[in-house]
């Protein structure tokens, strides 16, 4: 079994990486999302298991201290983690997986596979992501305005990528992610062990 690629996709909140993400997997059945374990509150139409996997604090801190995340960060003063045992099963049965993580998060699973892809989505303008923090109607313009700072110390990073796209027309943004995706699976190091048979006889 050729193992299945490892994708990053981090963006700051509310620059729309989630919604992205739902469509990328619609039309893509071949890529898993590794649901993150959080400490913070489940929000409104997020469900336990499908959106996060929601924990106490003593429970977070538990499964910390046992080793069982690939990585873990505390965002906007919650804790988010990525199980390993949850990346590793869909790698070795071949699919491609998804991490949908922060940059501190990237940057840790990049050091133990480096052959991850990483991609941030930057919004179009800070007053675009104002906007669709605002349109959430679920927090304050005071932690608003925490999470717009917070926002430009976490797009500070994007260098440390290996892609980027402008989520301006979503539309845009989605074929971006599904081109970077079609072309890691078209890498000759992957395309050489899937059809070897096929070269061995071509060639």
């Amino acid at each position: 079994m050729i193992p299945g690629n490892l994708f990053i996709i981090s963006a700051a909140s509310g620059a729309g990486k989630t919604s992205l993400i739902k469509a990328l997997r619609e039309e893509n059945t071949q890529l898993k999302l590794s649901i993150s374990h959080t400490t913070r509150q489940p929000r409104p139409r997020e469900v336990d298991g499908l959106d996060y996997h929601f924990v106490d604090e003593a429970t977070f801190l538990q499964m910390l201290a046992q080793g069982q995340f690939l990585e873990s960060a505390e965002v906007h003063g919650a804790r988010y983690g990525t199980s390993q045992s949850a990346v590793d099963a869909p790698l070795k049965a071949g699919f491609d997986v998804i991490l949908e993580i922060d940059w501190q998060g990237a940057a840790q699973v990049r050091r133990l596979y480096p052959q991850a892809i990483s991609i941030f989505v930057l919004p179009p303008s800070v007053e675009a992501l104002e906007q669709r923090l605002n349109g959430r109607g679920q927090d304050s313009a005071e932690t608003i305005a925490k999470r717009v700072a917070a926002a430009r110390a976490e797009m500070a990073h994007v260098s440390e990528f290996d892609y980027v796209t402008i989520n301006d027309d979503f539309n845009v943004a989605l074929q971006d992610l599904s081109a970077i995706i079609r072309t890691q699976r078209l890498a000759i190091s992957l395309q050489m062990q899937r059809y070897a048979s096929l070269i061995k006889a071509l060639t």
